[in-house]
């Protein structure tokens, strides 16, 4: 019998029950070939008793730090009751012992506040890392040593990732998917989710203006219309048009609205459709530029090595690879 990918999930006392149960709704949505699950997620306790949410009831669970012995991903969710740790000090005794445990190569990956634990293990220091904007200051003077980065939506540092708050530990749970299966795999668990299927981890956290006045006209129709055709050239003035703005209104709305200009937002949606096509086909790479939008292999490569540091060939390689051994 095939192994799945095991998942633990340490809850902390405190937790919120939405960041707690974000794990398992997202990896047990998770199937390949012929509905297998791909990933096997389990909720533990650093000491194996029941821990209280910040909601004010308990949350029981079936295992105890062993789990994490055994894990191939942990995952830290925040907690609202340890504000000794929030400030820098040193983590209980329970849960360094806990953190112990966790093998050598373990993927680590903490959502909003869960990245102090990491931190106050020393796990962060000199890499990059992110949390919610909100404890970006706080957190600075209690972990110096680690590169925060509090206006992205996750950083993934390799064995190491970390999320902003609530959301963003839904698209950094997307984006391990992706990572381990591909985007098909990833875009048919968001749809069963009821969630966009993909956010740059490099997005805004914090949009001044996210949701409009309801008499205030949008850009969802203009980006709508974008979707259809990203193959085609499109220029500001076309898609200023298709929401009835001037272009310095509607430059303005959609940064507003999405968190990054529309520029950044095409090329953001294109390399999406190159990765799938990659993944998905054999076609040429010429061929997959230009139904992505870009024109030439030339100008997808240089787009895929700004973004993903490699090169459309080598991606296609690699997903193969992992397609291969069944990752």
């Amino acid at each position: 019998m095939e192994t799945r990918h095991r998942v633990a999930v340490l809850a902390l006392e405190g937790v919120p029950p939405f960041e707690l149960g974000i794990p398992s709704r997202v990896f047990g949505n998770a199937y390949g070939p012929g509905g297998r699950k791909l990933y096997e997620v389990v909720v533990c306790t650093a000491d194996g008793r029941p821990v209280t949410s910040d909601a004010g009831f308990t949350v029981g669970v079936t295992a105890g730090p062993e789990a994490l012995e055994t894990a191939d991903t942990v995952i830290v969710p925040p907690t609202h009751a340890m504000d000794e740790l929030l400030e820098g000090g040193p983590l209980p005794e329970h849960l360094s012992a806990a953190l112990a445990r966790i093998r050598p190569g373990t993927r680590l990956v903490s959502i909003c506040t869960g990245s102090h634990v990491l931190a106050a293990a020393g796990l962060l220091d000199g890499r990059p890392a992110t949390t919610h904007w909100v404890d970006a200051e706080r957190f600075r003077r209690a972990f110096p040593r680690v590169k925060l980065d509090e206006d992205v939506l996750f950083v993934d540092d390799g064995d190491l990732l970390t999320s902003a708050g609530v959301a963003a530990g839904v698209d950094l749970c997307l984006h391990l998917i992706r990572h381990d299966h591909g985007s098909a795999v990833a875009n048919l668990t968001a749809r069963l989710c009821v969630v966009p299927p993909w956010r740059d981890g490099g997005q805004a956290q914090y949009i001044e203006r996210p949701v409009p006045e309801p008499t205030v006209a949008t850009t969802s129709a203009a980006r709508a219309w974008a979707m259809d055709r990203l193959d085609t050239p499109l220029t500001l003035a076309e898609l200023a048009a298709q929401a009835g703005m001037s272009l310095r209104t509607f430059t303005r709305r959609f940064r507003d609205e999405v968190g990054m200009t529309p520029v950044q937002w095409l090329t953001a949606q294109r390399l999406e459709l190159a990765r799938q096509l990659l993944e998905t086909s054999d076609l040429p790479v010429d061929l997959v530029a230009h139904r992505s939008g870009f024109g030439s292999g030339n100008s997808l490569r240089q787009h895929m090595r700004a973004a993903f540091g490699v090169s459309p060939i080598a991606y296609r390689r690699t997903f193969q690879a992992r397609e291969a051994v069944g990752v």
